[in-house]
């Protein structure tokens, strides 16, 4: 039997999968914390400067005096003027690090295994999150931000990939949507915890406890039978299979798996990085994929960063960007399985919507009293939208790219996407120039990737390639060939 085929007869979402996913699921409340630590961490409360004249000379020192009670690192390392950039600075390096660690840990789980990259990086997040609440110095800090991003990057790509790689295919779209929604709640959790836990150094160490735990669960998971399957090791694949069908309580199920293709040429069994620039077929699926992973990373965390420069209460700002995403994730469950909808145009219309609210916000007041219609309240109808853009696109990556290359795949698609990361910080500094500025960028991102995405095939339906020899093969091409043809006449 194939793969797919195994998975239906051992249970493609039974109770012991629940259970694996639950806790992966679960670590999207963990991410969400560290990604968004800076918005607390790095308050920047009103302040005021004194002139006091010292000497005979008539020297003048300055005295900064906060109005409000706020600890942050503003507050302890007085980040203001001139040192204020290394606010967004400590943000933007966290993504930097995340980037960093997508090239490094994406590929690497797949050449050596799933597990061990994951295990390990979520090792070393949490030891590094502890020595950003120790952090003695500023520089420290930015440092272990930077640490703690590389091993967010190969620690979440990898998670994300897990969700999808232990149950059949036709679940991964409630896996992969699931895993976002937590981490939409895990925003929301995390504004809370800041409420309760004001101290930066406490809340950086409270939002980091949740990783060890997590940890300890994580240990007892096995490696993704798909990555066996796809690297020749059948045997093993095998064995993990029967031993899901025992603890799905199916009992003991003889599971033999046809051999896979992909030994057949040096190139298929030890594809790589390389792999994606040289395959005809992955090198504009990358290419496109990497515009629209850029621009929903960009839109989706400079509008959550956008909400510590709102007026009134920050923590209810910031929970308010995470519980908008709530209601993206019925709209994408709904849509993305519809054949007249589908991945590919569901994705491309939310993002070209996402786009239109960030323009309309230009021609509303900022603030506009009680009314529905005003800047903040078509931010979040844009951060809605670009939430179920980023649902989908995260989805629809793991069905264009075979299980042998997938995580090299999503790697590089999230290197591109930690860019836009990496800008985000700096985006909504740009009302500095003019009001409208940053959503204007907003604005045009989202629409351009919009129209981009229309390139790709649409995979609702089809079948996921394991190799690269499968996915070349004329069988394959003959089931998304019209859809490719379809996709470049409608841009």
């Amino acid at each position: 039997m194939d793969l797919e085929e195994a998975y239906q007869v051992v249970g493609e979402f039974g109770r012991h999968q629940k259970r694996m996913v639950t806790i992966l699921v679960l670590l999207q409340i963990y991410m969400a914390c560290q990604t968004m630590l800076i918005i607390l961490v790095g308050a920047v409360p009103e302040y005021h400067i004194e002139r006091v004249t010292g000497d005979p000379h008539d020297d003048i020192t300055q005295s900064v005096k906060f109005t409000k009670d706020v600890s942050s690192i503003v507050t302890e390392w007085y980040l203001i003027k001139h040192e204020a950039y290394k606010v967004n600075l400590a943000g933007s390096l966290f993504f930097a690090g995340v980037l960093i660690g997508n090239v490094l840990f994406g590929p690497l789980s797949d050449k050596i295994g799933r597990k061990p990259v994951f295990l390990t990086s979520l090792f070393f997040e949490v030891l590094f999150g502890y020595g950003t609440a120790l952090a003695p110095s500023y520089e420290v800090f930015a440092v272990s931000r930077l640490l703690v991003g590389m091993m967010n990057g190969g620690m979440a790509l990898v998670c994300f990939v897990l969700t999808q790689e232990y149950v059949g295919k036709s679940y991964w779209a409630l896996t992969g949507t699931l895993t976002n929604m937590t981490f939409a709640v895990g925003i929301a959790l995390f504004a809370a915890l800041g409420y309760y836990v004001q101290p930066w150094r406490n809340l950086a160490a409270a939002a980091n406890c949740p990783g060890l735990l997590l940890f300890l669960l994580c240990v007892t998971l096995p490696e993704s039978p798909r990555w066996l399957y796809s690297r020749g090791q059948t045997e093993k694949a095998e064995d993990i299979l029967k031993d899901f069908a025992v603890r799905n309580g199916k009992g003991r199920i003889p599971v033999k798996l046809r051999r896979a293709v992909s030994t057949s040429t040096p190139d298929a069994s030890s594809p790589g990085v390389f792999q994606l620039v040289t395959h005809p077929i992955l090198r504009w699926r990358t290419v496109v994929l990497m515009y629209v992973w850029y621009a929903c990373s960009l839109v989706y965390y400079g509008l959550t960063l956008s909400a510590s420069e709102d007026k009134g209460n920050r923590y209810l700002s910031v929970a308010m960007y995470g519980l908008v995403e709530l209601p993206a994730y019925p709209l994408c469950m709904y849509f993305i399985n519809k054949q007249w909808a589908g991945r590919r145009k569901s994705m491309a219309n939310f993002l070209a919507f996402a786009g239109v609210s960030c323009l309309l916000t230009m021609f509303v007041p900022t603030s506009n009293g009680r009314s529905l219609l005003s800047a903040t309240s078509l931010a979040l109808v844009g951060k809605l939208m670009v939430s179920a853009a980023f649902n989908i696109v995260y989805v629809y990556t793991s069905e264009l790219y075979p299980t042998v290359i997938r995580n090299a795949g999503l790697g590089v698609c999230s290197m591109s996407c930690r860019v836009g990361g990496i800008l985000a910080p700096f985006v909504p500094s740009m009302k500095s120039l003019h009001t409208s500025m940053p959503f204007m960028v907003f604005c045009l991102s989202g629409i351009s990737a919009g129209c981009l995405g229309l390139l790709l095939p649409e995979t609702l339906n089809k079948p996921a390639a394991e190799t690269l020899d499968e996915l070349s093969s004329p069988t394959y091409q003959r089931i998304l060939q019209p859809q490719v043809n379809m996709s470049m006449t409608e841009l």
